[in-house]
């Protein structure tokens, strides 16, 4: 099967007159919503009038931008050096400056409108966007003046777009130094970070060794950029008049921090019982003091070798997708066989996996970097899983297509999910170990890393607010904030104290927090899986509704179409005593093995 995806739905080449005329239509048009509403939105007479105009503007603007920019994004992605591409985004990332002014304009304008109910009511177009409408207008408070809107979108450029693609660059061309079957080799980092899959124990340390030391090339270059973004979020968030960026980002994620509280409190609880995983794990592996180094944390167990060839990871896929519905094996197979996804493994292609969701043609877009373990399998039925949340947001309007962080993970988890329970009905009893173990471990990165990453990044915006971190500073931070979650359950001579250099989600000045969403899709896609087994097949459809509906409602109003209340404590902890259970089974089942 072929490896890399296809990009010509986008485009064909950089060169092509399609890209061309798209560029100069979207500079048409940009010129055009500016005059337009330097000129119209002086007064609230016509405001129906002016407001569904604006929409319908704003959305024919931003389907173009989209194409352009995920074309030379996508392309970025598994090309860093490519020149051409790197050259469009900076060319959109500068022009989206201009949009700025209309959009303050805009924003202000419906601020001041004092009935704005009653006037959505009277169209079916503003009826349709209703949600981003209140929502814009709610947040109007937080906006500057146009002059200062402008003025700081200007900088962006300067400033946190330029640290985040210096990071890009410089993480997905370094290449690190390691010795495989006595031959040194230069390998790119996503190879390496692989490594800790492998069977072969002393390679599983030599790669985990060979990573941290070759983090040291960019270490300075990785704690500049973090410093420059988050130094300007604090700054940004200030002038607004957030409370802080955690304020912010729990706003922007239609989410209250009742929610987050209730879902830290369970998280805290539960941790002792991670703990317990991985003591056991520990000793099933030979560590003598119960304490599993972090280079063995994703090590297989047992004599089970779950290798897929990409063919293989395809057909099991989509099989044991059907086994929850037609419709998602249906959307996971037509990914696979339209080259929808790039899995090849390469040097500067970005390390990691993510889906990108192209609504302006339907389709998804899918990067993973796949070496055959099950555990890139499963990492493929996750980004699958945003897809196919893509493909249920199709026939919404363009707007309602744009879902916040919370809740993008929950299809991405229950997808993972799905995936594990179909596997192991079918499984031997040592495939089973194998899946079940594997299971736990992604649990455990999603709620014990995830609560490290969130401790490690509240402290990181704390500090940040005396001044730049040195690397010294990052790297004891995070260990503080690993040592805080695994507790006992890690050895704390072998932590991994360059996390912050090799996870995108710190450098981006939009994304902030990019930690506690994949706990709360983890542990609310727990809860709907529990409902699914209850309901059955009348859960599928009413699922692909809650899809539907994640663009234009609160995280709460969302939950509730399941009746599930997330402002509760209890409920995440429902979610949490599953996994309980899981590892409970694991430690009884690794007690009895020889």
């Amino acid at each position: 099967m072929n490896m890399r995806w296809n990009l010509d739905v986008l485009y064909t080449s950089f060169d092509s007159p399609e890209c061309q005329q798209d560029w100069d239509k979207l500079c048409h048009e940009m010129e055009e919503v500016k005059s337009w509403a330097a000129e119209q939105l002086q007064t609230q007479e016509d405001a129906i009038a002016k407001m569904e105009a604006y929409i319908t503007k704003m959305t024919s603007i931003l389907q173009t931008q989209t194409r352009l920019y995920s074309y030379a994004e996508l392309t970025a992605s598994v090309d860093a050096k490519n020149e051409k591409a790197l050259q469009l985004v900076e060319r959109i990332q500068n022009q989206a400056v201009e949009l700025v002014e209309p959009d303050v304009q805009f924003q202000k304008w419906l601020g001041e409108i004092r009935n704005l109910d009653a006037l959505i009511s009277q169209s079916e177009l503003l009826e349709t966007h209703r949600y981003m409408l209140t929502e814009m207008s709610e947040k109007s408070k937080y906006m500057l003046s146009e002059k200062e809107e402008i003025i700081l979108a200007k900088m962006k450029n300067t400033g946190s777009n330029a640290w985040t693609k210096l990071q890009e660059m410089i993480s997905s061309t370094l290449l690190v130094d390691l010795t495989v079957d006595g031959e040194k080799k230069q390998l790119p980092l996503p190879v390496v970070r692989n490594m800790a899959y492998e069977k072969d124990a002393e390679l599983r340390k030599q790669a985990y060794e060979a990573e941290l030391a070759a983090y040291k090339k960019i270490e300075e270059s990785s704690a500049a950029s973090l410093n420059g973004i988050k130094g300007e979020v604090i700054t940004i968030a200030k002038l607004r008049g957030y409370e802080s960026a955690l304020d912010k980002t729990l706003k922007d994620s239609r989410m209250d921090k009742e929610t987050l509280d209730a879902m830290l409190t369970a998280i805290r609880e539960s941790l002792p019982t991670f703990h317990k995983y991985y003591s056991k794990k520990a000793e099933l592996l030979g560590h003598a003091n119960g304490k599993l180094p972090f280079y063995d944390m994703f090590a297989p167990v047992g004599d089970a070798d779950m290798r897929f060839t990409y063919q293989e990871a395809r057909d099991f896929i989509v099989k044991h997708f059907g086994s929850f519905s037609e419709k998602l094996a249906n959307y996971a197979a037509r990914a696979f066989d339209s080259q929808w996804i790039d899995a090849e493994t390469r040097e500067g292609k970005r390390g990691g996996a993510f889906c990108a969701n192209l609504h302006i043609v339907g389709e998804s877009r899918i990067m993973a970097n796949y070496t055959g373990s099950y555990n890139d399998v499963s990492t493929l039925a996750h980004e699958l899983g945003h897809g196919y949340h893509g493909d249920c947001l199709v026939n919404e309007a363009f707007f309602n297509s744009d879902y916040p962080m919370p809740i993008a993970e929950t299809a991405s988890i229950l997808c993972e999910t799905i995936i594990a329970n179909a596997a192991l009905q079918q499984a031997s009893p040592e495939e089973a170990f194998a899946i079940l173990e594997n299971d736990i471990s992604g649990s455990g990165q999603v709620i014990v890393d995830i609560y490290s990453r969130f401790l490690f990044e509240s402290a990181l915006f704390e500090r940040r607010e005396n001044g730049s971190l040195s690397v010294n500073e990052l790297k004891e931070l995070m260990l503080q904030s690993q040592k805080a979650a695994y507790g006992i359950g890690l050895d704390p001579e072998f932590l991994h104290p360059y996390m912050w250099v090799c996870k995108p989600h710190y450098y981006s000045a939009d994304y902030n927090y990019y930690n506690f969403p994949y706990a709360f899709g983890l542990l609310f896609a727990k809860g709907l899986y529990a409902v699914y087994l209850e309901r059955g097949d009348a859960f599928v459809e009413q699922y692909d509704q809650l899809l539907s509906v994640t663009g234009k409602m609160s995280i709460s109003d969302v939950a509730a179409i399941m009746d599930v209340n997330v402002r509760s404590a209890d409920f995440w902890r429902n979610s949490l005593s599953l996994i309980g259970k899981d590892i409970d089974t694991f430690v009884e089942l690794a007690s009895t093995r020889k």
